[in-house]
């Protein structure tokens, strides 16, 4: 019950982007479409997954016992670069389409900061690694499902003629960011 309660959680009442605000620049840089929005989610889901499991182990396995908690964040960072720039050289080599499908997106990750956020989070919150990985695991999906609502509200915003031309574009964008934010807090009742 109580993984239920980290992925109910983790998707729905404290979403990453809508109601910790973390990884804001991609959610409002790549979801122009629902495409690129599905593929930047997918990537993030994985990375996200990945590094807070790695950071995880370096935190209980080197930073703790070598009583050096103060290097969290800057060993956090590098971890996560250089797992992005791993997964990078692997699926290059192991699997071409998915790489190219992925393509502009996995650089991308090195610089949302939802990854590292998650990865602290789930230090700060005591988790064993179990619910570490449950936890990035849906903040992943979280983060996946924000990102595709949005992109598909602002096709649809694209779409209408009937938006005022002082609204069009970003401010309308930020506009449904806000309300689809409102519309999670909607999901406070569920989980404590």
């Amino acid at each position: 019950m109580e993984y239920i309660q980290i992925l109910v959680s983790a998707i729905f009442v404290n979403n990453v982007v809508l109601s910790r605000f973390l990884g804001i620049c991609p959610f409002l840089g790549v979801s122009n479409r629902v495409s690129t929005s599905l593929g930047m989610g997918g990537a993030v889901i994985f990375v996200l997954t990945i590094a807070a499991i790695v950071c995880y182990l370096i935190q209980n396995f080197i930073l703790v016992p070598l009583q050096i908690k103060f290097m969290q964040t800057i060993s956090f960072i590098l971890v996560i670069a250089a797992l992005v720039q791993m997964v990078e050289i692997i699926l290059k080599k192991v699997s071409p389409s998915l790489y190219q499908a992925l393509g502009i997106f996995l650089p991308l990750i090195t610089t949302n900061c939802a990854v590292l956020g998650v990865a602290i989070l789930s230090i700060q919150k005591n988790y064993n690694l179990l619910q570490t990985t449950v936890f990035a695991l849906a903040s992943g999906l979280g983060f996946a499902l924000a990102l595709l609502l949005f992109a598909g509200l602002r096709e649809q915003l694209e779409l209408s003629s009937n938006i005022p031309k002082a609204l069009k574009g970003m401010p309308a964008a930020l506009l449904v960011a806000g309300l689809l934010a409102m519309a999670f807090m909607g999901f406070a009742g569920i989980v404590n």
